[in-house]
């Protein structure tokens, strides 16, 4: 089962990689993975834009490629973009050569300085290549918004629980989350905004 928090090991393998923020700011930075897709990133950018939050979106190349109008409105809309490989593929299963490949190949459509590895791994070769060029970022809270075991409620309950100051929240514009996010997204920007809680991107 994937926990909510990293473990204390992942940071010891990607100790340069972005895992919290400023631990003394009042804010929070909400992440998305894996979209675009037209099944999900409409409605989520329509939140975002109702309560006036600015989000990072790590994206697949493959789905950039498909959907170009829809990564041009989440640049438009104001929001960051960040490299989520081409085809969303497993760094522990790929060679240094095939997995730097595929990453570039999703910069040509994405064109970020910024990576997130899909499932939170890669090998250290991998990363420490990708971090010469690369911001590479991690995450503090992952809501596990994709899981088929886990309710919209659960989804905000997380949020409530492990949200603090400087925090990489992830969620995901993904056909797996969207039905939970429908409910669980705007609940939980309201929930962070009557804690005080400033929404920030990567830069």
């Amino acid at each position: 089962m994937f926990i909510e928090q990293p473990a204390v090991y992942l940071r010891w393998l990607y100790p340069r990689a972005l895992w919290r923020m400023d631990r003394h700011e009042r804010a929070v930075y909400l992440t998305f993975d894996d979209g675009p897709i037209p099944e999900a990133t409409p409605f989520i950018l329509d939140v975002l834009k109702e309560h006036g939050v600015k989000a990072t979106f790590f994206m697949v190349g493959d789905n950039v490629r498909k959907y170009p109008d829809l990564y041009q409105r989440v640049l438009d809309e104001g929001h960051q973009v960040g490299n989520h490989t081409h085809n969303h593929i497993s760094g522990l299963r790929r060679s240094l050569h095939e997995y730097s490949y595929n990453v570039e190949k999703a910069n040509a459509y994405i064109k970020s300085n910024l990576f997130r590895p899909p499932h939170g791994w890669m090998r250290i070769p991998q990363y420490a290549l990708l971090r010469r060029k690369y911001k590479v970022v991690m995450w503090d809270l992952v809501t596990r918004d994709y899981s088929k075991w886990m309710t919209a409620e659960n989804v905000i309950s997380n949020v409530k629980r492990y949200a603090r100051n400087g925090s990489i929240i992830t969620f995901h514009d993904s056909v797996k989350s969207i039905d939970k996010l429908r409910t669980a997204l705007p609940e939980s920007i309201k929930w962070l905004k009557e804690q005080g809680y400033e929404f920030k991107v990567f830069t």
